[in-house]
């Protein structure tokens, strides 16, 4: 399957959006699509072997809209999710053996899942990935066994657009045809020399960017300057656009409809513009003359949009606002010129509208520029985070030698993995990667919302787009463009918001039928009022004034249409969402949808796993004994030989401990480039462990000098026949009581001693469960624990409901028992062991995801370590859709009670009525005003514990 971002311009309600997604699912292949009415996009997955780019578009511009299909991003799909294919070609193979070699070696790669030689061909297949290895290090495995290797293509396939500069002729045309044409990578381009731009189509693994930007200026001698085009300018390029076209529609309608306001109102109280206004040019006055050519300007040309839009709707057998507009307009505007032909020809001149007509238009047009600009601020966060990343970047320059000789400013856009890149006090990190040299700190609140400043030192992972605060760094680019944090970020809250949330399709269905509904009650109030007056069933003064029982009815019936609006309830949902999911991502809190914001507010239990969720993840070994003849010392490294090969937190704990016992020192923490370090140091002093094999929720076993060793729980020595005395029962059941989990030891069939771990308890913890409880949600702690730590761990934070020795499997079952009557679960782990619960649960939080936020069972990614944030994403759920529910009592308020007022019920009491004219400037604020609500949400705050718990702070 495929997916594409089509731009649609001149959607105006959720209507049109219906409309569109409507026209796209008649098409075969598309497994589904969905058009936002803010961000003016459709996102569509379809398959392409049935269905092309192009036929989207053209179906998109048949249903009456423009559509343009937007540049591929590889956003969807981040490097660390993929696996590469590779090709190499390998020099000096002379036989089979020297094959069987060089796949071996290639097997045996940390990320390569296979390798495939070719003697004939000298190549090499590799599947590989990148997150893990890179191309260059294959490339050294291939040259460490003998070969010569180079790199020649990989399966990935990127896209860029370039502006270029200096474009003046044919000439130039031909030189970057040729310097692309000539580059090894770049696989397809596509030349626009009236725009001055070059769409490429490379292989980001053989060629980068800045490799291709250099060759163009190379190729010309310097006279083209080619740069990269930010896939968020075009778009914040069309919201300027559309907002001063819409505010050049208004003035021009403006300075149009003041002299027709002035001539109706003003001039006849003016002698000498009175006495000029009532001359006669043939059978027209003059006032009616010049009414007629200035409002005939703001109905057919500044209003040609309006009747544009209601044809292609109507052509389609769908309706929208436009359709009202143009109804309503159209009606006052051809009565008046019926109304002055019939005075021309039989010399009663019955009283014409002209104003009626040009007034609506013009509010109409305030209103709508007024939206614009409205919605144009609830994208504002997105506008915030493309803003982060700096626009240029200090690249260190090598000699052939490897040696640093100079450094040179680029385009952040250019930036290649593997870079060395400067950044100076007070700047802010061009890239995600690892620190080489220098120490300083980052203000990563930007991005994660962690406000406290992080310290940086070689071997620190850094975040693009945060500030870097003292120290000067050099730092080794890892990923770049739409691989970095900061783009993931930027394309986990588009997607959000373009996601509908359920109770959206309530207004989708009343936009779908509103205008109907609308002109059936624009003809009932018109044929009410005509055939009441006809039968004289009110006073004939009613009428008076209005000159005719015709023009009375059409007043009131122009005013309903102009009236209602449709508008109000479509942006209702889709304002507020857009708005939330950027204050969410401000504060740290990723919401992946509106489908997860909707139900977070409704959630009755929060189910917390313990390890790393509720206690800090720092496992430490507190206490180790042994009840065999064997000193500390040697069971130490017994336990810590089997336990290296384990990614278990509590594996990493003792292998910690026994490393401090021996050496005195700390191994380096399991991260980027550290790694390495750490596999070097344990083989030095532990024993080797073959057979071994990680058993889930009980412990680990493997074979140490030829006999079988276990270290994991008591259900793991039980189910092996191997008994525990009664002294170490008495001590373990001592240290469960203490909530610290106790790690059995077996060797050889016998239990030899345990050890002591405790994980403590983060300080937020039992403030979170409490705030819980107060905002009427039921937290649950889930376990692969002992029931005794469990217990205690719960007590101690204040926890009732525990489920303790659940399987890692088993805790997707325990939130299907807690939704068996219905309720809302919601589960927050850590995003890896936890998926499977995560997927189950109604409402999935990762917590303490840091960089790797592309978690894809979480429905809210919590960037921070802190269990605070849990509580802010149920409080701006709820806080949202209290603005949504009252944004749609707004919405239909507003139509429920200005329909019937338009429509005169009040008229024969109060004897005021609603002139069409002021009708059009009510429907044109309901919209801005809905839109205005849901922009109160920017003011949004993180909940005060303090206040949450209802206590006070001396």
């Amino acid at each position: 399957m495929r997916r594409i971002q089509v731009r649609v311009t001149g959607m105006t309600c959720s209507a049109c959006t219906a409309s569109i997604e409507g026209a796209i699912s008649t098409l075969p292949g598309v497994a589904r699509s969905s058009v936002s009415l803010l961000q003016n996009k459709a996102h569509v997955v379809f398959d392409p072997s049935l269905v092309k780019d192009e036929d989207i578009r053209d179906v998109i511009e048949d249903a009456g809209f423009e559509a343009e299909v937007l540049l591929e991003s590889n956003n969807s799909q981040t490097r660390s999710q993929k696996t590469l294919s590779g090709q190499f070609r390998i020099g000096g193979m002379t036989c089979s053996a020297c094959v069987n070699s060089i796949e071996g070696i290639l097997s045996k790669l940390p990320g390569v899942k296979r390798a495939v030689v070719a003697l004939a061909t000298s190549l090499g297949e590799v599947e590989y990935d990148p997150s893990v290895i890179r191309k260059e290090e294959i490339v050294n495995a291939i040259e460490d066994a003998g070969f010569d290797a180079a790199f020649l293509q990989s399966s990935e396939q990127d896209k860029a657009l370039l502006s270029v500069a200096g474009l003046s002729s044919e000439i130039d045309v031909h030189v970057i045809q040729g310097v692309l044409g000539d580059l090894k990578g770049v696989r397809q381009f596509a030349m626009s020399s009236s725009l001055s731009e070059v769409e490429v189509i490379f292989d980001p693994e053989a060629i980068g960017l800045r490799s291709i930007v250099d060759s163009i200026e190379q190729g010309s001698n310097g006279k083209l300057k080619a740069s990269v085009q930010s896939p968020y300018t075009p778009a914040a390029s069309n919201h300027v656009e559309e907002a001063s076209k819409m505010l050049r529609l208004f003035l021009s309608s403006l300075i149009l409809s003041i002299p027709v306001f002035f001539i109706r109102m003003v001039c006849p109280h003016i002698v000498f513009l009175s006495s000029f206004l009532v001359m006669h040019c043939g059978p027209f006055l003059m006032s009616d003359l010049l009414k007629w050519m200035l409002v005939s300007l703001v109905q057919f040309v500044v209003g040609k949009r309006f009747y544009v839009a209601a044809y292609k709707a109507l052509k389609h057998w769908s309706t929208n606002m436009d359709v009202l507009v143009v109804l309503g307009t159209s009606a006052s505007y051809f009565y008046s010129v019926g109304a002055l032909f019939y005075g021309a020809f039989t010399g009663f001149h019955a009283p014409v509208y002209f104003e009626t007509s040009a007034m609506i238009i013009t509010f109409v047009l305030l209103g709508k520029y007024l939206e614009v600009v409205a919605k144009g601020k609830t994208s504002d966060a997105i506008k915030k985070l493309v803003e982060l990343a700096p626009a240029t970047a200090l690249l260190l320059v090598k000699d052939e030698e490897g040696r640093y000789v100079g450094e040179r400013e680029i385009d952040a856009s250019l930036i290649q993995p593997g870079d060395i890149l400067k950044v100076l006090p007070g700047s802010k990190i061009p890239s995600d990667g690892i620190v080489v040299w220098g120490t300083s700190h980052a203000n990563e609140s930007m991005v994660t919302g962690e406000s406290l400043p992080i310290s940086k030192e070689v071997s620190s992972a850094v975040i693009g787009g945060t500030m870097n605060l003292h120290g000067a760094l050099h730092i080794r680019a890892t990923r770049v463009g739409s691989s970095t944090v900061l783009s993931q970020i930027i394309t986990l809250v588009e997607t959000a918001q373009m996601s509908k949330a359920p109770i959206q399709k309530f207004a989708d269905y009343v936009a779908g039928i509103f205008v109907p509904i609308v002109i059936t009650m624009s003809l009932l109030t018109f044929f009410g009022w005509f055939f009441c007056g006809m039968l004289g069933a009110y006073p004939d003064s009613w009428v008076n004034e209005s000159s005719n029982c015709f023009v009375f009815s059409l007043m009131f019936s122009i005013s309903v249409v102009v009236i209602a609006c449709p508008c109000a309830l479509g942006l209702a949902t889709p304002t507020a969402v857009m708005v939330a999911t950027g204050m969410g991502a401000s504060h740290g809190v990723l919401i992946k949808g509106g489908d997860a914001l909707e139900k977070a507010q409704n959630v009755q239990y929060v189910v917390f796993d313990k390890t790393g969720t509720l206690t800090q993840g720092k496992a430490a070994v507190s206490t180790a004994k042994v009840f065999a003849e064997m000193g500390l010392g040697d069971f130490l490294i017994l336990v810590a030989s089997a336990e290296a090969s384990s990614e278990h937190p509590l594996a990493r704990a003792v292998v910690d401990y026994a490393h401090h016992y021996h050496f005195f020192d700390e191994l380096p923490m399991v991260k980027g480039a550290t790694k390495q370090i750490r596999e070097d140091i344990l083989p030095e002093w532990l024993l080797e462990a073959i057979n071994f094999s990680a058993l889930p929720g009980r412990g680990v076993r493997c074979l140490i000098n030829g006999k079988g060793v276990l270290v994991g729980n008591r259900a793991l020595l039980a189910e092996n026949g191997v008994i525990v005395t009664k002294e170490a029962e008495d001590f373990l059941i001592d240290l469960e009581g203490n909530a610290k989990t106790g790690v059995l030891v077996a060797y050889d069939g016998t239990f030899i001693g345990l050890l002591g771990i405790a994980d403590p308890m983060k300080r937020e913890a039992a403030v979170v469960i409490e705030g819980l409880k107060k905002m009427g949600i039921h937290p649950v702690m889930v376990t692969g624990d002992n029931w005794r730590t469990a217990q205690a761990v719960a007590k101690e934070i204040g926890i009732e409901d525990v489920r303790a020795e659940v399987m890692p499997a088993g805790k997707a079952d325990v939130i299907r028992s807690l939704q068996k009557d219905g309720s809302i679960v919601a589960m927050v782990g850590d995003g890896i062991n936890d998926s499977p619960a995560l997927a189950a649960a109604d409402v999935g939080m990762a917590i303490g995801a840091g960089t790797d936020i592309a978690i894809e069972a979480a429905d809210y990614v919590l960037v921070r370590n802190s269990l605070e944030d849990v509580i802010t994403a149920i409080d701006l759920s709820r806080k949202t859709f209290a603005r949504i529910r009252w944004n749609y009592f707004f919405a239909m308020a507003y139509n429920v009670l200005a329909i019937p007022i338009a429509a005169g019920v009040l008229f024969p009491v109060t004897g005021l009525r609603m002139p069409p004219w002021l009708a059009g400037a009510c429907m044109a604020l309901s919209s801005v005003s809905v839109v205005c609500s849901s922009l109160l949400l920017r003011r949004y705050r993180k909940p005060r514990l303090t206040t949450i718990l209802q206590l006070t702070v001396e």
